[in-house]
Parts: C-alpha cells; sequence; structure tokens
C-alpha cells in the first residue's frame, strides 16, 4: 500500500474541500493516486445525495454579483439543510464561487453543466454532499442585463438584481432602493399591464369567497366585517368604473350635507381610496405599483420618474425556503 503523506492529505483537503479523515481514508483506498481519491470522495457524495434526496434544504445563503459596469448581474441560491452549514464560513465561500461561474451563464441549466475546477457545478454540489453531510443545492438562479443593473441582498436570505433601460445620474442608489422594495414587498411582476385577464378575473373571484367566508365567521362572532371589494387590480378600473365611483362619491357627500362648493377638496381623497382598496393586488405582487417603502404617500413608479427619462428593464428575486 502507498505511503500517504500529511501533504498528501493537505493537497486533496485544499481540492475538495473534504475533512482530514475522509481525505486520508481516500487516498488510502485510492493506494495513493490523487485522481482516484477524488473520484472515491465524488462517490461518497454520490450516496450521501441519494440517501438525503427527499431532505428539505431552505437553509443556506442567497447571493447576488454584478459585472464590473453593471449591464449584468445574477443572483443564486445555494441551500443546505440546517441554519448551522448555512453560516460557515467555507460554506458562504463556497456560494461565492458558484456566483462567479453563475457570471458566465444565460440560464440555470448551462450554469449546472459548468465547469467547477475539472467537474460540473453540479458535480461539485454532489461533492460537497459529501463533503459536509448534508444535501446542497442550487434551486434558484435568475440573471438580468439591462443598460444599468443593480441589486441588493437582505440577510443573505433574499437577493434582488434591477435592471435599468437607461443610465442616469445616481443609477446605483436608485436600483438599490428598487432591489430592496423587491425584495422586501415581495413583488413578482412589473405591472399590472402584465397581467392576464383571466388570471386577474380568477383571483378576484377567489379572493372575494375567501372575505365572504371570513365574514360568515364574523358575524357568528359578533366582529367588524371586512370590506369585500368589487376590484383587485388597476387592470379592472376603466375609465367607466371610476366615474361611477366619482359619481358614487359625490352621492355619498349629498347624503353627508357636505357643501358641494368643498367637494373638489374632498373628491380626490376619496378616489385615491377608492383605488386603494381595489387594487390589491397590484399592491401585493407588481413593483411599479406598490406603495413605496421609503415614502409610501408614494407609488414605486412615481419614485422612478424624479431620476428622470428612465424606467425599470427588469428585476428578478431569489429567496431561501
Amino acid at each position: 500500500m502507498a505511503k500517504i503523506t500529511a501533504a498528501d492529505v493537505k493537497k486533496l483537503r485544499e481540492a475538495t474541500g473534504a475533512g482530514m479523515m475522509d481525505c486520508k481514508n481516500a487516498l488510502q483506498e485510492a493506494n495513493g493516486n490523487f485522481e482516484e481519491a477524488i473520484t472515491v470522495l465524488r462517490k461518497k457524495g454520490q450516496k450521501v445525495a441519494a440517501k438525503r434526496a427527499d431532505r428539505d434544504s431552505a437553509e443556506g445563503v442567497a447571493i447576488a454579483k454584478l459585472n464590473d459596469d453593471n449591464t449584468v448581474g445574477v443572483a443564486i441560491v445555494v441551500a443546505c439543510e440546517t441554519d448551522f452549514v448555512g453560516k460557515n464560513d467555507s460554506f458562504k465561500e463556497l456560494a461565492g464561487q458558484f456566483v462567479d461561474i453563475a457570471m458566465n451563464h444565460k440560464d440555470r441549466e448551462s450554469f449546472l453543466a459548468a465547469d467547477f475546477g475539472g467537474m460540473t457545478v453540479s458535480e461539485k454540489l454532489i461533492e460537497q454532499t459529501g463533503v459536509i453531510g448534508e444535501k446542497i443545492e442550487i434551486p434558484a438562479f435568475e440573471r438580468v442585463e439591462a443598460s444599468y443593473v443593480g441589486s441588493y441582498v437582505h440577510g443573505n436570505k433574499i437577493a434582488a438584481i434591477v435592471g435599468l433601460n437607461n443610465v442616469v445620474a445616481k443609477a446605483d442608489v436608485l436600483t438599490k432602493d428598487l432591489a430592496m422594495q423587491a425584495a422586501s414587498m415581495g413583488a413578482t411582476t412589473l405591472s399590472y399591464k402584465d397581467f392576464d385577464a383571466d388570471f386577474v378575473a380568477s383571483e378576484t373571484e377567489a379572493r372575494i369567497a375567501v372575505i365572504e367566508k371570513d365574514n360568515e365567521e364574523r358575524v357568528r362572532l359578533g366582529k367588524h366585517l371586512i370590506n369585500v371589494p368589487q376590484y383587485i387590480s388597476m387592470a379592472q378600473l376603466s375609465d367607466a368604473v371610476l366615474a361611477q365611483a366619482e359619481e358614487d362619491a359625490k352621492k355619498q357627500l349629498a347624503e353627508e350635507g357636505k357643501p358641494e362648493k368643498i367637494w373638489g377638496n374632498i373628491l380626490p381623497g376619496k378616489i385615491q381610496r377608492f383605488i386603494s382598496d381595489n387594487t390589491t393586488l397590484d399592491q401585493e405582487q407588481c413593483l411599479l405599483d406598490q406603495n413605496f417603502i421609503k415614502d409610501e404617500k408614494k407609488s414605486v413608479s412615481d419614485y422612478v420618474k424624479t431620476y428622470g427619462d428612465v424606467a425599470v428593464a427588469d428585476f428578478k428575486t431569489v429567496r431561501l425556503g
């Protein structure tokens, strides 16, 4: 049997990240052959991965990276099973190596097939599953290309990237604010204009049904009833709908005995309230239509306009769990 030196073990450990005893045992099994020892460790990873395939990998890190001229951004999640592993410096370093490779790929499939020190990224994940003893995977990969791209990472749990269609002064501030908005408020699309009509109709029906059922229970308990909205998106608020809302508001003011000469001061607020009450879907899912988290008196769209001739080209978010 070949003599295994401390230098051999150190070399294998640096190449794979495996523990000292795992490296020593792999070298012994491979009779000192370095490449064969790597294969031994990889096979161990495959066995561990097969055993842990059904485990939940809800911990780990979300990470974003931009290229040097801020025209490309990628965001990935490197997931593991426990918070203990996810907070480990070596795990974070591994995630950094993965995102460096991700920068050169346009989709998750080509990224997972990319080279990582003589093996693919997928094979590296399997190898590290054996090394760490937990299921390691990359469940999320997003990429944005635009005239200017910025990012924001929240506590290593959520990473967002935002692209602008034009480079403007303080584009770094704008994209960071927008990425922070996306990370914090969970937007999934850019604008209500992107919604499919059938989706909005189905979602409206479902939400009304939930509120009506909840109100039945509230009646039984003697609680205040929740308002049942007619609509849930600006996509439904046609000119005719808004005109009717204004007429209804005027009727209410008349019934309350408010002088008609002051209606002009009151109506804008009532219409804005009507819009707010009937665009809950937009507030939940549409980045540009949400209230801006740093100034809720304005929408995100209004905030973007303060930067001049610029629009949001795209945004993506990845998150753990």
